[in-house]
C-alpha cells in the first residue's frame, strides 16, 4: 500500500531554505517571509490611510510597523516556547533565542501584537480599536507569506492522505500528506485577506471600530480550525484525548473574544467621515 501511495505522490520540490548566502551571512526564506509581510501590510495600511479609510498618520503608521513587528517576533516566539516545547525549553533556555532555526507561534504572535497595538494606541493617544482593524487589515498578508515559507522549509505539513495532490515531504516519513501549509495560505491569507479589503473599500466596516479585528479573529479562527483536520498534529503536545488538537483549542478564545467584537461594533453607530 505504501509503495502505491509514494507512486500516486506529487513530487515536493526540494528548496534550498537559504535563500541568499554572502558569504558568512546567509538569509532564509522564513525571514524573508517575515519581511515581505511586514513591508507589505503596512504599505496597505498605508494606502487605507490615503484613502481616508482610517485615521492614522504617515508617520505614525511607520511607528506602528516597529512596534508590530517586535510583537510578532517576540511574542511568536515565546508562544511557541510556552505552548508547545515548554520542557525542552526549560533546560535549553539559549535555544529560544535562536529564531532562525523556526518555532514561532501564530497565537504567541497575536498576543505580542495585541500588546504592542495597546501600547502604541495609548502612546499616541488614539483609540485602540482604530489601531486594531489597520492591523487585522493587513495581518492576512504576514499570514500568506508565513505559511508559504512553512511550506519551502518542508515544515508543518499534512497528515497521510491518498488525495492526488498530496507529497512526500522530506521529513514526513514515507507517506504522501496533505500539503496543508498551502492551505492554510490560502485560507488564513488569501481568503482572509480579501474578504477583509472588501470590508475595507465596500462598506464602512473601518468606521466602526473593533469590526474588522473581530473578523480577522472569527476568519483566523474558523481557518485553522478546518485546516487542523488535515495538519499534522505538533509534535511534543500532549493534550488530554478531547477530540480537539491544541490550534484549535488556542483558536476557540479568538472565535469568542472576534464574535463579541463583531457584536459590538455592530450595534454602534458608525464613526462619521471627516
Amino acid at each position: 500500500m505504501s509503495n502505491v501511495f509514494a507512486a500516486a505522490a506529487l513530487t515536493f520540490p526540494e528548496f534550498d531554505p537559504v535563500a541568499v548566502q554572502i558569504g558568512p551571512i546567509a538569509i532564509r526564506w522564513y525571514a524573508l517571509a517575515y519581511i515581505a509581510g511586514l513591508v507589505l501590510g503596512w504599505q496597505f495600511v498605508r494606502l487605507l490611510a490615503k484613502r481616508g479609510y482610517i485615521a492614522l498618520t504617515r508617520a505614525q503608521i511607520d511607528d506602528l510597523l516597529f512596534w508590530a513587528a517586535m510583537g510578532v517576533i517576540l511574542g511568536g516566539r515565546v508562544g511557541y516556547t510556552l505552548f508547545y516545547r515548554p520542557d525542552y525549553y526549560l533546560f535549553n533556555p539559549l535555544e529560544i533565542l535562536k529564531v532562525w532555526q523556526g518555532g514561532m507561534s501564530f497565537h504567541g504572535g497575536l498576543l505580542g501584537v495585541v500588546l504592542a497595538i495597546i501600547w502604541f494606541a495609548r502612546r499616541n493617544k488614539l483609540p485602540i480599536f482604530v489601531v486594531g482593524d489597520a492591523v487585522a487589515a493587513a495581518a492576512p498578508i504576514g499570514l500568506f507569506f508565513g505559511r508559504i515559507a512553512n511550506f519551502v522549509n518542508g515544515e508543518l505539513f499534512g497528515r497521510v492522505s491518498d488525495a492526488p495532490w498530496a507529497m512526500v515531504f522530506p521529513t514526513g516519513g514515507l507517506f504522501p500528506r496533505h500539503p496543508s501549509q498551502l492551505y492554510e495560505a490560502g485560507l488564513e491569507g488569501l481568503v482572509l485577506f480579501l474578504v477583509l479589503a472588501w470590508l475595507a473599500f465596500r462598506t464602512d466596516a473601518l468606521r466602526r471600530p473593533g469590526l474588522a479585528a473581530g473578523v480577522f479573529l472569527v476568519g483566523y479562527a474558523l481557518a485553522r480550525s478546518f485546516v487542523e483536520f488535515f495538519r499534522e498534529p505538533d509534535v511534543g503536545i500532549a493534550l488530554p484525548d478531547i477530540g480537539i488538537t491544541m490550534g484549535q483549542l488556542l483558536s476557540l478564545p479568538m472565535l469568542i473574544i472576534g464574535l463579541l467584537l463583531i457584536s459590538r461594533a455592530w450595534r454602534r453607530p458608525p464613526i462619521r467621515a471627516e
